[in-house]
């Protein structure tokens, strides 16, 4: 039996060694950072151990040596000194009421304004945190060091609130500004998030971070890269193919594709999911661990709000600039949705700094997905499952009209509320796209799906054991038009030699019913 104990929920770096938990070491890493520079930000997705690492370094900062012990900081540290820490967690309270981020930020001064004093005159938060920050410096002779978990929580909360943004947004501001205006009293700060707020927003004050969101240094300061899952993880490995009574090969691919892939620079090798892969190791069962964790709600009423065209968002390109800042008053939702770990960067075009983003893994694009289709259709979460299961198993026994029956019974159920916006023509065939690229995403989870688009039409290649579907929908024109498309460009070419039964079909989606409305098939052969 496996006796390895996995710090899967916790976050005290104290606690994780004092109680034997296993911990992969980023403590060189540590060192480098908190040796060669003052002021970093980091941004990561949630459950990837950003928690942990401000735990390790309120630690490394106490001067507590001991819990260092066989890791890579016992021989790289020389001085051990200990600095008065000033940790806030903004991770711990909902931003739902106008004076909850006060209350949050008054809370925690309180308790060290116990422990440092207060002036009469330091009335407003930032007076107060500056003053926290001087007489910590006095009292002890050592510079301070700010730790600030979850810096972005109360914008996140409230991406779509514009009133308390703005409100969160100018109490932020000059909260974190102290860490300028006091930077002869610090010796480090870090602050965590999940997104980084930029522009007009809370760092337009607080220019002197080194932002290491996508700095090629500190790629591997939080997750689990390959080269760790073969140094501490090797036998986990081999027990888990024991389990699932497959080979080492087949276990360590299956781990692969549906928990690496997390690119955060462009010549970055892939990082694992932490929270995903020690829950499998833990259970010996592969599981959604990450995704079921945390439902991405405010990504989807992000998409809606904004009208998103989701083939856009799975064929994205864009610059660092777009990806390494967040304006809270943008109407792209990529941003978001990359800093929150639902995309991720696939590939680099040096020559104009174009990154194209897709989903990581097999854990994020099937979970995101499936998700998805509630919002978009009638269909209620709990039978998400068995319509997807019912599309794949008409497609695989060549059951088409059903198949197409279906996906009628989606659009019609749809109420006109979800799809109209102010842009009713352009609004209904977005939902047409929409709702096609979430039914298409999800059946080719368990077949083989091709699709390009341009110009508002889809091609559509879906291929089984036995069938190759060649689709072409068309919207406000006819089936026939469909069909002879496919015929015209020849989308049936690369298959001639195919030995299973090609069959095209070319369907017509209607603006004015809100559904398909037609279709017709012709089998090749």
């Amino acid at each position: 039996m496996n006796q390895t104990i996995y710090p899967i929920g916790i976050q005290n770096f104290e606690s994780l060694r004092k109680d034997g938990y296993l911990y992969i070491d980023k403590t060189a890493l540590i060192h480098q950072m908190a040796t060669t520079g003052r002021y970093y930000f980091l941004s990561r997705p949630r459950r990837f151990g950003k928690s942990l690492l401000l735990s390790t370094l309120e630690a490394y900062f106490q001067g507590k040596k001991e819990l260092f012990e066989g890791l890579a900081m016992e021989k790289l540290e020389k001085d051990w000194k200990e600095y008065p820490i000033l940790h806030f967690d903004l991770n711990i309270s909902q931003y739902d009421s106008p004076d909850s981020l006060y209350k949050i930020l008054n809370d925690i001064l309180s308790r060290y304004e116990d422990e440092y004093g207060t002036r009469p005159s330091e009335v407003t938060l930032p007076l107060r945190f500056a003053g926290i920050i001087d007489r910590a410096y006095r009292k002890t002779g050592q510079r301070a060091v700010i730790l600030i978990d979850e810096y972005d929580k109360p914008l996140l909360q409230n991406l779509h609130d514009e009133e308390t943004q703005n409100r969160f947004r100018n109490m932020l501001k000059p909260f974190y500004g102290v860490l300028k205006t006091m930077d002869r009293a610090i010796r480090f700060a870090l602050l965590t998030g999940v997104t980084k707020f930029g522009k007009v927003s809370v760092f337009s004050d607080l220019n002197n971070l080194m932002d290491l969101s996508m700095d090629n240094r500190y790629v591997e300061i939080c997750g689990i890269t390959e080269k760790e899952i073969h140094a501490y993880l090797e036998d986990e490995v081999k027990v888990l193919a024991d389990t699932q009574m497959t080979t080492y090969e087949e276990t360590y691919l299956k781990l692969k594709k549906r928990y690496d892939g997390y690119h955060f620079t462009a010549k970055s090798e892939g990082i694992y999911n932490p929270f995903s892969l020690l829950n499998t190791f833990a259970k010996m069962e592969f599981g959604d661990y990450w995704f079921e964790t945390g439902t991405p709600s405010y990504l989807v009423e992000l998409l809606k709000h904004t009208h998103y065209d989701l083939y856009e968002m799975a064929n994205t390109e864009t610059d660092a600039d777009v990806l390494n800042s967040i304006d809270s008053a943008s109407n792209n939702p990529i941003p978001v949705i990359y800093q929150s770990g639902y995309l991720t960067i696939k590939g680099y075009d040096p020559r104009f700094g174009i990154y194209k983003l897709g989903f990581p893994n097999l854990e994020v694009e099937e979970g995101f997905v499936k998700y998805l289709l509630p919002f978009y259709t009638s269909i209620n979460t709990a039978k998400t499952p068995f319509e997807i299961g019912r599309f794949v198993q008409e497609v695989e026994s060549g059951n088409y009209d059903a198949f197409f029956r279906r996906l009628q019974s989606f659009f019609a159920d749809t109420s006109y509320e979800a799809i109209i916006g102010r842009n009713p023509e352009r609004d209904t065939e977005l939902h047409y796209r929409n709702v096609l690229f979430i039914v298409f995403k999800l059946v080719g989870l368990y077949t083989q799906v091709e699709y390009h688009t341009s110009n508002g039409r889809i091609d559509l290649v879906l291929q089984t054991n036995q069938y190759i579907y060649i689709m072409e929908f068309k919207l406000n024109g006819t089936a026939e038009e469909a069909l002879r498309q496919i015929e015209e460009k020849g989308y049936a070419l690369p298959f001639a030699a195919d030995e299973r039964q090609v069959i095209k079909i070319g369907a017509n989606f209607s603006s004015e019913t809100r559904n398909i409305e037609r279709w017709l098939v012709e089998p090749m052969r």
